[in-house]
């Protein structure tokens, strides 16, 4: 995941044998993978979205025509069609659903399971908040839009986009940016990760509110960097350490972030092992080199369940950044169902 807090990946899981954790019914073992089909460009002018509004009724849904970011940036009156359907708590879990099935549907990508990616594809769209500026975060869902989707933290994540539109196509009440985040939301829970509270009210924006290259963070650059990167979005030490706990999954892309191989020996199953593979395999990482940043990762490679609360914690937040509290759908966070949960609630 192109949210690097290494200096390289594992490079040993091949040489080493499998230390794997056992995975849930519904994932696959190790696989390789394969390269993703190259960028697609996008048309700006061609934006149709779905924008969800909270109001005195509700939530409401409204269709932006493209053709006035001008317009909607000025404050103008933008063309919007008031559509009649408010989804509920429900509605959301079907979405949900949807996502955790397609995440099963990777075949030889990766490690065979797409759920890495979607994680990274609402980390990054979460991750370009500005506290000082407002501007960025996952309200906008603005990775639709070039430049940015073009960014060099972005790679590969044309293929994210993609799959997260076969969702949309079924659900087009729902907007992108709660589409992506919970998408996210469902990545963890069904790598066997811990529930991540969710709420739902993020509204589509255009392209004029894309954000700037450099607001992610570089896998080649050291702490200093690091604090800069996530201080901007308002994180501190203890949640930066927490937040790169994500790297128990997946794997590096030379196309994308220049190293390759997996983060782990379980890349689709969510645990602690990356915090103890900091100590026991290497020491040439930022979190073991920094002493701040150094005493939270021993913390949590020596305590699992403080790792899963810290983290779902700190993810939960992420995807809120730059969200108006004025647009949720409910005061309160939801807890959405796994599909593991559901099945046995059906027995």
């Amino acid at each position: 995941m192109s949210f690097s807090l290494l200096r390289a990946p594992l490079r040993r899981a091949a040489a080493t044998g499998a230390r794997s954790i056992p995975r849930a019914q519904f994932r696959s073992s190790y696989r390789h993978y394969s390269t993703p089909p190259p960028e697609a460009k996008s048309n700006n002018n061609l934006l149709i979205g779905l924008g969800a509004v909270a109001g005195i009724g509700g939530l409401s849904f409204y269709y932006y025509s493209s053709t006035r970011d001008a317009e909607l940036k000025s404050g103008l009156q933008a063309a919007k069609v008031k559509a009649n359907f408010v989804p509920t708590k429900e509605d959301y879990q079907k979405v949900y659903n949807k996502i955790a099935e397609l995440l099963d549907e990777a075949g030889e990508y990766d490690d065979g399971s797409y759920g890495p990616l979607i994680l990274r594809l609402a980390w990054h769209s979460s991750g370009t908040y500005d506290k000082e500026t407002k501007t960025g975060g996952s309200n906008y869902a603005t990775m639709r839009f070039q430049p940015e989707s073009l960014h060099g933290a972005n790679n590969g994540l044309n293929l994210a986009r993609d799959l997260m539109e076969k969702v949309k196509s079924e659900f087009p009440w729902i907007s992108y940016g709660d589409l992506w985040t919970l998408g996210g939301v469902a990545a963890i829970q069904e790598m066997q990760g811990p529930k991540v509270p969710w709420r739902a009210g993020r509204i589509d924006g255009v392209a004029t509110d894309a954000t700037p290259d450099g607001r992610l963070p570089d896998a080649t650059q050291g702490a200093d960097h690091l604090r800069n990167i996530f201080g901007r979005m308002g994180f501190n030490d203890q949640e930066i350490v927490a937040l790169s706990g994500a790297h128990a999954l997946g794997r590096c892309h030379t196309d994308r972030s220049g190293f390759v191989g997996p983060w782990t020996f379980s890349p689709t199953t969510l645990t602690n092992e990356y915090y103890k593979l900091l100590f026991n395999e290497t020491t040439d990482y930022v979190l073991v080199q920094d002493k701040s940043f150094k005493k939270y990762a021993k913390a949590y490679a020596q305590d699992s369940e403080l790792f899963f609360r810290d983290f779902a914690s700190v993810v939960s937040r992420l995807f809120e950044l730059g969200v108006p509290t004025q647009q949720w759908v409910t005061p309160e966070p939801w807890i959405m169902k796994s599909l593991e949960e559901q099945h046995e609630e059906k027995k």
